[in-house]
């Protein structure tokens, strides 16, 4: 009698076993899958005339194969138009630059429209700046022309804790901005050049991009945001609507057809996709914004 509850402990331990290993290869089975189908996707081009979709979403930072895809875009005879649809604080000013380059090019070669959601501000605005026609929503945040640097002083902190830093610098200004000291006067002077130097070549992308005065391009670009209402009033972007105005636009006054399917671009695969989704506001936001000396960058920031 004794043997039948061992009996009975061992059938539960071996069924939780093989529940766990059912488990791992459902799950394997279905990465399999999500892995091949992404390859796949990512590899086959599609054919037939369309209009290309690109999505910016979150947080921008410079992305080869995205460059490169907007390059192959630019130069498919299939591709008949462009839209990029936005919904970003912004990012990096390099990102913004190397994404505002290349639909540049697409731009030279096809129509280009870009379309505001939510948020397109600092480097998400930069990214509209080549379309040929900006759309928003009247409740879009946009504009925020400006540039942003940040550091810490955690001195007082580390002298409170009796910790001291020991930095070996090959000039004055090589550390500087520091965690571990405060800005010096020289210091705030270079970093306030570097700043001003890179907020002018924004400028220049909206006066190029709107046609816009310069002294009018200045007067808007003290990183303000606005509406998508405001941002009509001043010449920011150039009609209140979404892709349904824009394919309209497009037809009427680039022929287009509106019968043509939109397809979305896809750079990375299904997995890099999830992967993505799941760690990029975590690793490209909260720990960029909130750790160690951050890049320059065109973000829309609310001040805390």
């Amino acid at each position: 009698m004794s043997l039948e509850p061992d009996l009975l402990a061992d059938r539960r331990r071996l069924r939780r076993r093989l529940t766990l290993w059912r488990a791992l290869a459902i799950f394997a089975l279905f990465g399999a899958i999500a892995l091949v189908a992404g390859m796949r996707g990512e590899r086959v081009l599609p054919g037939g005339d369309h209009v290309l979709r690109l999505p910016i979403n979150g947080f921008i930072a410079e992305d080869r194969r995205v460059i490169e895809a907007l390059d192959r875009a630019a130069t498919n005879a299939s591709v008949r138009a462009v839209i990029v649809a936005i919904d970003s604080p912004g990012g990096t000013i390099a990102g913004g630059e190397a994404l505002h380059g290349a639909l540049s090019r697409v731009a030279a070669r096809k129509p280009v429209v870009a379309l505001m959601g939510a948020t397109a501000a600092s480097a998400g605005y930069m990214a509209a700046l080549p379309a040929a026609r900006i759309y928003a929503r009247d409740s879009s945040l946009t504009g925020s022309i400006g540039v942003l640097l940040q550091s810490f002083d955690v001195s007082e902190l580390m002298a409170r804790l009796g910790v001291s830093a020991q930095v070996i610098a090959s000039g004055p200004l090589k550390d500087q901005p520091s965690l571990f000291r405060p800005l010096s006067a020289e210091g705030r002077a270079a970093l306030d050049r570097v700043i001003q130097d890179l907020h002018a070549q924004f400028v220049g992308m909206v006066v190029a991009g709107r046609r816009m005065d310069a002294d009018r391009a200045r007067a808007l670009a003290d990183g303000r945001v606005f509406t998508g209402r405001q941002a009509l009033d001043v010449g920011l972007i150039d009609a209140i609507g979404g892709e349904r105005e824009a394919r309209a636009w497009l037809a009427a006054e680039r022929e287009v057809p509106e019968s043509l399917p939109v397809r979305d671009m896809q750079t990375r695969s299904t997995t890099e996709r999830l992967i993505s989704q799941a760690t990029e506001g975590v690793m490209k936001s909260l720990l960029s914004e909130w750790l160690g000396v951050d890049a320059p960058r065109a973000l829309w920031q609310p001040s805390r």
